[in-house]
C-alpha cells in the first residue's frame, strides 16, 4: 500500500485511520488505464514491479499495518497523485 494521508494525521497516536491506495503485482490490473500507476521495484522498495490502484482508495485501521518499506520518490508520488487525481475527478 501506498499511505497517503496527511503525515500530520498519520503521526497523531490517536488518530486512527490512515488513507491508503493498495498496491498490487497483478498484471490484469496494471492494464485498467490512467487511475493504475506503475511502480518500479527499484524505485519503491518493492520485492517486484508492482502497480498502485488509486481507483481504489481506502482507510484502515493503522494497528492493519506491519512496517514501512520504503518511500517513494517524488516522481512516484506525482504519478499517484495524478491517478487519484483522474479517479476522483479532481481536475475538471
Amino acid at each position: 500500500m501506498v499511505v497517503v494521508s496527511n503525515d500530520g494525521f498519520n503521526e497523531t497516536p490517536t488518530w486512527r485511520s490512515i488513507i491508503v491506495i493498495p498496491v498490487t503485482t497483478s498484471a490484469r490490473q496494471g492494464r485498467r488505464g490512467p487511475t493504475v500507476v506503475p511502480l518500479s521495484a527499484a524505485d519503491a522498495s518493492l520485492p517486484q514491479d508492482s502497480v498502485a490502484i488509486c481507483h481504489q482508495i481506502t482507510t484502515l485501521d493503522r494497528s492493519k499495518m506491519k512496517a514501512r518499506i520504503g518511500v517513494l520518490p517524488r516522481e512516484a508520488m506525482k504519478r499517484v497523485e495524478d491517478g487519484i487525481a483522474a479517479a476522483c475527478d479532481l481536475r475538471s
